[in-house]
């Protein structure tokens, strides 16, 4: 089965089994970032990728340079741990490692989770690829990629037991749209993914097409 048939799955038994306090400001949430969102406005297949200083999950800094003097990169974005969806895509990810390995592209994931949470996402998922904070969302605004949640959605993830404050180090809702950019070793974007419905991703496979198109 596909990924996003896997992910289409997960929202289908939400859409049926949740209950109305939850799924309906959920789903408008998710209308209203689909009808707003403007693609223009993030960064575009041909545009040079902004340099950037993250911590990784044991807190050591990493450089968009220091990637890219290995080869190309496959960066995604994710929302977080919390996100079903999101650690979904990780797993696909991990899964085919050694085949974008093989290829010599680096396999890089970034969310608003501070350090460590992206050591518990790391180790809870066994990801072998370096999973990165990008701490208040500083270079998912440069992205034009930044989802400022409503605030019907605090009272959503209350429910679910997600503190944003704990996990991002602030409680504003912000979060990246998932999005995956193929960034050749100059530094130049080639291929990317952005959507405003987080229940979609790129396919893996699709990635690996990328790939040898570089």
């Amino acid at each position: 089965m596909s990924l996003n048939a896997q992910l289409a799955a997960v929202q289908s038994r939400f859409a049926e089994t949740a209950p109305a306090n939850l799924k309906d400001p959920i789903l408008q949430t998710q209308k209203e970032i689909e009808e707003t969102f403007d693609q223009s406005k993030a960064i575009q297949v041909g545009q040079t990728f902004p340099a950037f200083s993250l911590s990784n999950a044991v807190g050591e800094d990493v450089t968009l340079d220091g990637l890219l003097s290995r080869g190309p990169l496959l960066i995604t974005f994710y929302r977080g741990e919390w996100c079903p969806f999101c650690n979904m895509t990780l797993a696909s990810l991990q899964k085919h490692l050694s085949e974008f390995e093989a290829k010599g592209v680096t396999l890089v994931a970034i969310s608003p989770e501070l350090p460590n949470q992206s050591l518990t996402t790391t180790e809870k998922h066994a990801l072998k690829f370096q999973v990165l904070s990008d701490v208040q969302n500083k270079l998912a605004t440069k992205l034009g990629i930044l989802f400022r949640q409503p605030e019907r959605m605090r009272a959503v993830f209350k429910t679910f037991g997600h503190d944003f404050q704990t996990r991002n180090g602030d409680d504003s809702l912000e979060v990246p749209l998932p999005a995956s950019f193929l960034i050749a070793k100059d530094g130049v974007v080639k291929k990317s993914f952005v959507s405003p419905d987080w229940t979609k991703r790129l396919e893996t496979s699709v990635a690996l097409e990328w790939v040898d198109e570089l």
